[in-house]
């Protein structure tokens, strides 16, 4: 059977994390001659009790350093997603949710997940990811920039 149809398409990472903290998203045992791309980050309040206010964000990182999901900064080539979730109960829970992704960074090594909330409740996270079939001088490429920007933060 050819390797291409064995290996899984998409797939899906998701937790709960409490505010201020870190996950690592483990790509360690990524398979020889595939990278990984992010195409979606989304955020969902872990309590939703009528009457909470809540803004949450979150920050997906390539560097040895988690970045502050406070203030993203989208010259930093290790930023590759964010993502706000904002619950207004004063407007009757009018909800709104973005989020930004570099999806054309391909992935071979740990990420780093930071995540903020404004009260004091874990935050739900979902990152969805879709391998890509590299050749071998694409993966050395790969491979190196991520270590440059690994080793550099």
């Amino acid at each position: 059977m050819d390797e291409e149809i064995k290996m899984k398409k998409e797939f899906v990472m998701r937790g709960k994390t409490e505010k201020g903290l870190t996950e690592v998203l483990n790509f360690s045992g990524y398979k020889p001659g595939y990278a990984y791309r992010l195409t979606e980050f989304e955020l969902f309040q872990s309590n939703i009790a009528s009457g909470v206010d809540a803004q949450l964000c979150a920050i997906i990182s390539a560097g040895k350093t988690a970045l502050d999901p406070q203030s993203p900064d989208f010259n930093l080539a290790e930023c590759i997603g964010t993502a706000i979730y904002e619950n207004d109960a004063a407007d009757h829970n009018q909800i709104a949710a973005f989020s930004v992704i570099n999806d054309t960074f391909l992935i071979t090594q740990n990420l780093l997940l930071t995540v903020f909330n404004t009260e004091s409740h874990a935050i739900n996270w979902q990152c969805r990811f879709e391998s890509v079939k590299m050749s071998g001088p694409e993966e050395a490429a790969t491979n190196y920039k991520q270590y440059l920007i690994s080793d550099g933060s």
